[in-house]
């Protein structure tokens, strides 16, 4: 019922009041246990606070505002021993109790520190939840790291763009804070493939590379497109490009850049709730942009349309990528001809008027 992680903050939070010889364990002492546990921590993190600033709020308070017992007050029930025991308030009672219930009436087995935390906020007249409040933490906040805990692939963005990440603060030294590159999650770097000879060698496709190659070396409209029946190599093509920039064969412009083939069955995987996938794939965009040099495959672009799309929804991944693409972010794309039921997606990749068959190129 109780997870070891919660048990141990409970007893942490009961010695903690007992050592300082205060009369009841109330919801401070609770939270300043959860406080050493890491996933409450993490939570904490991820909305915006700071857990060492919170500490040292509700350490102030132990010290300050909460009373100690004599030595001879035998008011406290006593141990085996005669040692006075800190005994836990209505408040911190009826927080556990309440978490619980709600776990497990979401089908839950098992309760842990930020569930807790989340029942916190049901006790509002509490110094933890001002506390809390004054990090700028609602329960909203931490429902939805919870639910998500996405936050982790988020790439942080620098101060000139809408804001970081919640928890990404400059001066947090937490370790939890360092979210996961999407492009590693969600993305294959075919240079890396290359540079461990995984990609066989390209022949006969040579128009095709020299055209793409002039394509990406555009300022704009710089994402070529791959046209062609299953089985003639377009993939073949994007790789040997991969190849051909690590072996240094490539235009000064185009040297150091590096392809990640976009794994679309990844990024819709496990979504779940609404706004789940335009985050990864909007967090993948910003890694790209944050390199400088990154180029995006996408195999079958034609899934694309209509990917991530709620149910009455238009915002899918074309959608999303509509704006990069018109901005200048270079990308290569295979591409087959229902992606033309996407307009914008097709206008912002205009047609190159040549071909080659079986396997065309167009920009």
């Amino acid at each position: 019922m109780l997870g070891q992680d919660l048990e141990q903050a409970i007893r942490r939070a009961l010695e903690d009041a007992t050592r300082r010889r205060h009369e009841f364990s109330g919801l401070e002492h609770l939270l300043l246990a959860l406080l050493d546990d890491k996933k409450t921590a993490e939570v904490i993190s991820e909305c915006g606070g700071k857990p060492a600033r919170v500490r040292a709020k509700l350490e102030d308070f132990s010290q300050v505002r909460c009373p100690s017992l004599p030595a001879d007050d035998e008011t406290a029930s006593s141990g085996e021993e005669g040692e006075l025991r800190a005994q836990p308030t209505l408040g911190f009672a009826r927080v556990i109790q309440r978490a619980v219930n709600q776990l497990f009436g979401a089908g839950r087995t098992e309760v842990h520190g930020p569930h807790v935390l989340v029942s916190f906020f049901s006790e509002p007249d509490s110094h933890a939840v001002h506390f809390l409040k004054e990090e700028g933490i609602s329960r909203l906040d931490i429902v939805t790291a919870i639910s998500h805990r996405s936050s982790k692939m988020l790439p942080e963005r620098d101060s000139r763009g809408a804001g970081a990440m919640p928890g990404s603060a400059p001066d947090e030294e937490s370790p939890e804070q360092v979210g996961k590159d999407p492009l590693e999650s969600y993305a294959v770097n075919l240079n890396e493939r290359a540079r461990r000879d995984l990609i066989d060698p390209l022949i006969g496709r040579q128009a095709e590379v020299e055209r793409a190659l002039h394509v990406l070396a555009r300022r704009r409209k710089n994402n070529p497109l791959f046209v062609g029946d299953a089985g003639v190599g377009k993939t073949a093509i994007v790789e040997g490009l991969a190849a051909r920039i690590e072996a240094g064969d490539v235009p000064p412009a185009l040297r150091g850049v590096e392809i990640f083939a976009l794994d679309m069955g990844s990024l819709v995987a496990g979504t779940r709730y609404r706004g789940d996938f335009e985050e990864r794939f909007k967090a993948v965009l910003r890694a790209a942009q944050a390199k400088g040099n990154a180029v995006l495959f996408i195999d079958e672009l034609h899934t694309i349309v209509g990917a991530g799309a709620a149910s009455g929804g238009t915002m899918d991944a074309s959608n999303l990528l509509k704006p990069p693409l018109s901005a200048g972010l270079i990308s290569l794309y295979r591409h087959d001809q229902r992606t033309r039921s996407c307009a914008g997606t097709s206008r912002r990749t205009g047609p190159w008027p040549g071909g080659f068959s079986p396997s065309r190129c167009q920009s």
